[in-house]
């Protein structure tokens, strides 16, 4: 299954990006999904979580309040809204859709993974 992911790019402190993931609708419409993302010579680390109908959501606490997760179940398609942009922000950003409906934030409990969109925040 594709997974793709587009949005990325480079922007300035204090600007904001929305990244989009889209999967064929029979695999994200019941699943849920999450962003992921990966610094330079640091591991992985998830950054938001949904669960398949939106109703449930997860942020780590270092993009909550800036960083919001959204999913459109007719479209297969996951949002990530990122405003309050840091340097620290910057990494490739992967989405993912989950094994089953509900949120998760274990990357083992992924099975499609996106190629991954460039995210660099300048300051």
């Amino acid at each position: 299954v594709q997974l793709q992911a587009s949005g990325g790019g480079l922007v300035q402190a204090g600007g904001s990006l929305r990244l989009s993931c889209t999967a064929a609708r029979r695999v994200s419409s019941n699943n849920g999904m999450g962003w992921f993302r990966q610094a330079p010579g640091k591991d992985r680390e998830i950054v938001a979580a949904i669960n398949w109908n939106g109703a449930n959501t997860y942020y780590a606490d270092s993009v909550k309040g800036r960083f919001t997760i959204s999913k459109d179940i007719a479209k297969g398609t996951a949002y990530l809204q990122m405003n309050s942009l840091k340097p620290e922000d910057t990494a490739v950003y992967y989405c993912a859709v989950g094994l089953g409906s509900y949120l998760n934030t274990e990357g083992s409990k992924y099975r499609y993974w996106g190629q991954g969109t460039l995210v660099t925040v300048s300051s």
